[in-house]
């Protein structure tokens, strides 16, 4: 249903990129697949270069290239949940 509205042109800010990818306002629709979202986070999360930064830096950097409903949300709880800065944070208290 949500395909035939976008290929319709009525759902505003998505459409199909030139490889075929469903994006809204230029970027990736990832869809509803919690491995595949979990991924994403995980990368985002413990590249080297960002060194486990909090939900609102990651969710930031996240929205560049990617969207899906309740990204921001899954970003809080997936830093929440983060062994590593649950030590430093109890550290620094």
């Amino acid at each position: 249903k949500m395909e035939e509205k976008v290929q319709a042109g009525g759902v505003e800010g998505f459409y199909r990129g030139s490889d075929g990818a469903l994006e809204f306002r230029g970027r990736i629709v990832v869809p509803k697949v919690e491995a595949l979202r979990k991924e994403i986070l995980s990368e985002a999360h413990s590249a080297p270069y960002l060194a486990h930064p909090g939900s609102t830096k990651m969710h930031h950097d996240l929205k560049k290239s990617f969207w899906w409903k309740g990204m921001k949300r899954d970003a809080a709880d997936f830093v929440k949940r983060c062994l590593v800065c649950q030590q430093v944070k109890a550290e620094h208290q």
